[in-house]
């Protein structure tokens, strides 16, 4: 979560769900990313959860009686309501849903969310049948008119045995969600923001292909950073086994030639390309209709040289470069700036056993056109991300 969020004030509340052991893990990850979080637990929620489980992971009060005189909101209802920076209601019950649609004010949750004037993100998790039923989704439109974001539910495996929609999105996802709504009003409001992620893949034949060890984490991590800033984040990725960021647009290619495309079509309005993509340098002059047939003989392949697209690529945005080297890591990245017209580049050491492809961690150096350089230390990618948008921040106001 970029710093700009830390310290930002997060009510949780859970509802009587079986899905409340999900809200733990929640609990647990917004108070790791360095959000203050209080929780609001209903009747219903103890039956499956305990207080002291969500205090022992937030380190901070859990409200489960608004007349509780022992809580230090009870003098005052509307405290946690007015000190919120965000609300989110992860389980909600069918229950929870229609009491908040209705106005009602029964209970410490339902109170403080009347309350507020911060915004609210409810994620349902119910049977399928409860969650098709007519009211359930009037209900919801109800709420998702007067600016509530509703999250899911997912589709899979209920509690019942039966498989439908009415799962608790993942804690992960839900954490995009609120990082990007906590920070829709920074520093990068406004802006759009194109990446490219992911290794490129050049078809041999219809089962084999050219590609590279890139994972696409270092990119996906540039674009939720972006987000979190409050910028308009569209991601251009290659084939990769992550989960789509939360609230990014995605462009989905294969090919050199197919990214190539698709950055050109997106720079013609943005303020910033950032190509961390590992873009393949050859494909195949031809590739075969049909599944090679493995031989006896040794197999040739003619390769042509694909169009590099940040030398073909120009306008009035910034352009952003990545320097994937196993030597002379600043004097290649340095050479690649004049020739790209690159504002900056970010080298990297692919040989470093700590960051590089596939890690969750980097430690890069940052050159812009002027030669002027800043080495990192070991960052996670998301870090890394803040560090080159803060780098970028000036030259946006220029």
């Amino acid at each position: 979560m970029s710093e700009q969020l830390t310290n930002k004030n997060v009510v949780l509340g859970v509802t009587g769900s079986i899905a409340c052991y999900k809200a733990l893990d929640l609990a647990s990850k917004l108070t790791q990313t360095g959000l203050n979080v209080d929780t609001i637990l209903t009747y219903g929620a103890t039956q499956f959860v305990t207080p002291i489980a969500f205090r022992s992971i937030t380190h901070r009060q859990v409200v489960t009686d608004i007349y509780d005189p022992n809580s230090e909101f009870s003098n005052e209802h509307v405290a946690l309501a007015r000190q919120a920076d965000i609300i989110v209601i992860a389980p909600a019950t069918v229950n929870c849903i229609a009491k908040l649609a209705m106005g009602m004010a029964d209970d410490p949750l339902s109170t403080t969310v009347i309350a507020t004037e911060a915004p609210v993100l409810i994620a349902p998790a119910m049977d399928a049948n409860m969650y098709d039923h007519p009211a359930t989704q009037q209900n919801l439109r109800t709420l998702e008119n007067r600016g509530v974001t509703i999250v899911g539910p997912d589709i899979g495996r209920l509690a019942s045995g039966l498989s439908g929609k009415g799962r608790l999105v993942e804690p992960s996802q839900l954490l995009g969600h609120i990082s990007a709504i906590l920070g829709k009003n920074g520093d990068l409001k406004g802006k759009k923001i194109v990446v490219s992620a992911g290794g490129t893949q050049e078809p041999i034949d219809p089962v084999r292909v050219i590609t590279n060890h890139s994972s696409g984490k270092m990119g996906y991590a540039i674009a939720e950073a972006a987000r979190d800033r409050g910028a308009e984040v569209v991601l251009i990725t290659a084939p990769t086994s992550l989960p789509d960021p939360p609230l990014v647009i995605m462009k989905r290619v294969q090919t050199a030639e197919q990214m190539c495309n698709i950055v050109m079509s997106e720079v013609t309005n943005t303020d910033i390309l950032i190509m961390s993509a590992a873009v393949a340098d050859y494909r195949p002059t031809e590739s075969a209709n049909q599944k090679i047939k493995k031989s006896k003989t040794d197999l040739h392949i003619d390769l042509t040289k694909t169009e590099d697209i940040l030398e073909k690529v120009s306008g009035n945005f910034i352009k952003v470069g990545f320097s994937a080297e196993s030597e002379n890591l600043v004097a290649n990245a340095s050479e690649k700036i004049a020739r790209k017209s690159l504002d900056l580049i970010v080298a990297n050491d692919i040989t470093d056993p700590d960051g590089g492809f596939g890690k969750d961690n980097n430690r890069v150096i940052l050159i812009d056109k002027l030669m002027n350089q800043e080495e990192l230390p070991l960052l996670s990618k998301y870090q890394v991300g803040n560090r080159i948008l803060d780098k970028l921040l000036p030259m946006l106001s220029k």
